[in-house]
């Protein structure tokens, strides 16, 4: 089931039951990049030192609505201290707004503790600061983005990648490794080769990797299952003809929600957009909660779950 919900993200999340939540996959508002007009967004703040502040109680809320095993999928662009556009956020890599009244924003001047064209470094001023609030800081994984839009920089460059952070409630947590291995490459360190020397089979050692036993040719070693998933994503920006803006991946939420979640579990996402999130948890079986301030993101993504053949569960 799919519940949809209109509102502030702070105050919803806390009409929320404690522990009810698996795993929360999200992508807030970047900093200075995007005014959605709308009353009480994020990412107007006019310092980071604001931005973060806001961020680190959001997720203090969110926090109290996971379970003990769930965890945060965070994604998070950076910005530039310079008069506009910034360092390859969701929204502003399409160069375009939401049927035109969202507007890219900039600043005259640099703001205060910040020179004209400095890299903010917003994605790790959040995750520390959410580290400092209780959050175990277990990864950072690069969103490297093959197609990224092309860049008039001509001193550093062009940015090309965005950051996800896997944060944990507690030390021990939900972590399906197996859900999102990757397929084994030969030439990894993993996978080894060897001649047999005039026998017939060889008895592999119980709960190790699996040995093939072909007597004409080399043997080798490895994990049958893949190898374990790395820190760096290729994925490219997937267009979604009911937005003017580049949205989040399915493929960059999907491996999020298989390694974060049970089938049947509950996801949580309280910046919902366009509703990625909440479409990839319907597909993979598990249950989700979208919030977003703005009323018309909320049509886009329940239109957007519907003609996938879902059920629309809304509350205002």
């Amino acid at each position: 089931m799919n519940t949809f919900l209109t509102g502030n993200s702070l105050e919803i999340i806390e009409t929320l039951p404690s522990e009810s939540v698996h795993c929360c996959v999200t992508s807030p508002p970047y900093w200075r990049l995007r005014d959605y007009g709308v009353e009480g967004q994020i990412g107007l703040e006019q310092t980071p030192e604001e931005y973060v502040n806001k961020l680190v109680n959001v997720f203090r809320a969110v926090r109290r609505v996971l379970r003990t095993d769930g965890t945060l999928w965070l994604n998070l662009g950076d910005s530039y201290a310079s008069g506009g556009q910034g360092g390859g956020g969701s929204f502003t890599t399409e160069r375009s707004a939401w049927k035109g009244k969202d507007k890219i924003k900039g600043w005259r001047s640099a703001p205060s503790g910040l020179k004209n064209k400095d890299l903010v470094g917003i994605p790790w001023m959040v995750a520390f600061a959410l580290r400092a609030d209780g959050w175990f800081l277990r990864t950072d994984i690069i969103w490297e983005k093959p197609n990224a839009m092309p860049s008039s920089v001509r001193d550093r460059p062009t940015r090309s990648h965005e950051y996800i952070f896997l944060l944990s409630k507690s030390s021990r947590y939900f972590y399906d490794a197996d859900s999102i291995r990757e397929h084994q490459k030969t030439k990894d360190p993993i996978q080894l080769t060897f001649k047999r020397f005039n026998v017939k089979h060889i008895n592999p050692i119980p709960s190790q990797a699996k040995v093939s036993h072909r007597a004409d040719r080399k043997d080798s070693t490895e994990n049958i299952k893949g190898r374990n998933k790395r820190t760096v994503w290729t994925i490219s920006t997937k267009p979604f003809k009911g937005a003017h803006f580049a949205v989040f991946p399915p493929d960059l939420v999907r491996p999020c929600i298989l390694a974060g979640s049970p089938k049947g579990g509950m996801v949580l996402d309280p910046f919902g957009g366009s509703g990625t999130v909440a479409m990839v948890a319907r597909e993979l079986g598990r249950d989700s909660i979208f919030i977003d301030l703005k009323p018309q993101y909320t049509d886009m993504a329940q239109k957007r779950i519907r003609y996938g053949g879902c059920d629309i569960f809304h509350s205002g």
